[in-house]
């Protein structure tokens, strides 16, 4: 709900939704100018009501134990009924793992490769498939959110091993593929760079000396457990061809590493893990921000490198083999 109150709606997702049909362009045009005009005045609607009138003064201790508003909006003969409950960030962040491991959603990924008897997820390399097909061109891939429904039909399918979810696939806004991906990372259990190293992941990057940096950031970058490891590598690879294309779809390494980083880092626990040295005491929103900030980093360290060099030769025959 944060988010909501500090940014203006996007339209892009309900506009998709309707697919209008018609003939004629300017028809086209003209109802997706109405559909925009509309979501403007439900957003003021939203805002109102919430913050009543005064976005960005809300108290979140006094909304915690609130409970659910609900209303109905009336807009040109259209009503509109929305219930609204505050949701603290520390909660709404939180990594929780699923109760049934026979998913891939909210389940170790050890425990999903294992089962599969890959090396890389089956939705991470079916996804990445999908979007390397037809997807590598859209503008703000990864950015531009996917229609929610659609994203939890594929969750669902991938949960229970759907046979015909390449099909689904096939069907759906390439938008919704990249929010599914991202949502299987946001619901591991533990972050693909761990809770064990994600502090010395932060406080490699906070180092200033380039060659002690680069040495730190690669030797925890191989210490990551098998699995981890060459998912992200994976991963990696793929976000770097989406890259290549930023001309095009507009995302560059930054912008991948800013939508990515706390997707990839962020830990399961609550509690900040950043070095504990600060000059003058910092909020909790600061020090949240901090952490973002350096989540990104990470991310963008590994983007830059124009290479990761060849691991020891316990890991050299898996992480150089073409099955996946």
């Amino acid at each position: 709900m944060r988010e909501m109150l500090s940014a203006p709606a996007t339209m892009q997702g309900l506009l998709r939704c309707f697919h209008p049909r018609w003939g004629g362009r300017s028809r086209v045009a003209s109802a997706e100018k109405y559909l925009c005009a509309r979501g403007t005045d439900l957003w003021t609607c939203i805002r109102n009501l919430v913050s009543k009138g005064k976005v960005g003064q809300l108290d979140p201790q006094a909304l915690q134990d609130r409970d659910w508003q609900r209303t109905v909006i009336a807009m040109n003969g259209i009503e509109v009924k929305l219930s609204v409950k505050f949701t603290s960030r520390e909660f709404s962040l939180k990594r929780m793992p699923s109760r049934k491991q026979t998913g891939v959603f909210g389940v170790k990924i050890a425990v999903v490769t294992k089962r599969e008897r890959s090396k890389v997820p089956y939705i991470v390399r079916q996804c990445v498939e999908e979007i390397e097909r037809r997807g590598m061109e859209e503008v703000g891939i990864y950015r531009v959110s996917g229609v929610a429904t659609d994203i939890q039909a594929l969750k669902a399918a991938f949960d229970v091993n759907n046979k015909d979810v390449s099909v689904m696939m096939s069907e759906m806004d390439v938008n919704a593929i990249a929010g599914t991906l991202k949502l299987y990372f946001r619901e591991l259990p533990e972050p693909l760079f761990t809770d064990e190293f994600y502090p010395n992941f932060a406080e490699g990057i906070a180092l200033s000396d380039p060659v002690a940096k680069e040495s730190c950031m690669l030797n925890l970058l191989l210490s990551l457990p098998e699995a981890n490891l060459l998912t992200f590598l994976f991963l990696l690879d793929h976000l770097k061809r989406v890259a290549e294309k930023e001309t095009v779809n507009k995302m560059s390494l930054h912008n991948l590493a800013t939508v990515f980083g706390p997707t990839l880092l962020r830990p399961s626990e609550k509690e900040s893990k950043l070095p504990a040295n600060p000059s003058q005491p910092i909020s909790m929103t600061d020090s949240w921000s901090l952490e973002v900030m350096s989540q990104v980093q990470v991310l963008l360290y590994f983007l830059q490198l124009e290479a990761i060099p060849a691991p020891d030769s316990k890991r050299q025959s898996i992480l150089f083999s073409t099955e996946v």
